[in-house]
């Protein structure tokens, strides 16, 4: 499985970004704009609540199982695999998400003295902290399912002939 990565998320995230101000220029010239939701930040902060929840219940029986803690729930390879994969895919949607509302924000800074346009912006830009607590959930999601490295493959005493 192969690892997120910082650059992918920011292209999509910055994709997203230029498009969304783009969208938000063009719909806002032929009527009004579509809203922020307030519901936006609070799922992804619930999201990432979620990925950090499930990383730290990975983490300590991850850590009981290597010290042999007698009555140790063991991790089940299939399960932290699923659990990689529900966080890469978060950070995807995350990115996405954060950038669509990043780059709305941006248009809406034009228009701060209307204060429903105020009221937008801030959700806009909370919505933009949680996706980045999202991405930052996953990637310690990731931390804390992956393998220890093997020393044959890393060229270590085991692989010197």
């Amino acid at each position: 499985m192969k690892e997120l990565r910082i650059r992918t998320l920011a292209a999509v995230f910055v994709v997203a970004g230029v498009l969304s101000w783009a969208g938000a220029r063009l719909w806002n010239s032929v009527g009004t704009l579509p809203r922020v939701p307030l519901a936006a930040p609070i799922v992804l902060a619930l999201i990432a609540v979620v990925l950090v929840a499930t990383a730290l219940s990975l983490r300590s029986r991850l850590k009981a199982q290597r010290e042999r803690r007698p009555g140790a729930k063991g991790v089940d390879p299939l399960m932290a695999a699923r659990a990689v994969v529900f966080g890469q895919a978060s950070a995807l949607v995350a990115a996405l998400v954060a950038g669509m509302y990043g780059g709305t924000g941006v248009f809406l800074l034009e228009s701060l003295d209307i204060p429903t346009r105020r009221d937008q912006a801030v959700y806009a830009g909370f919505s933009v902290l949680a996706g980045i607590a999202v991405i930052a959930a996953a990637f310690f999601l990731e931390r804390v399912c992956k393998l220890p490295e093997d020393d044959e493959h890393n060229g270590g005493p085991a692989s010197v002939s």
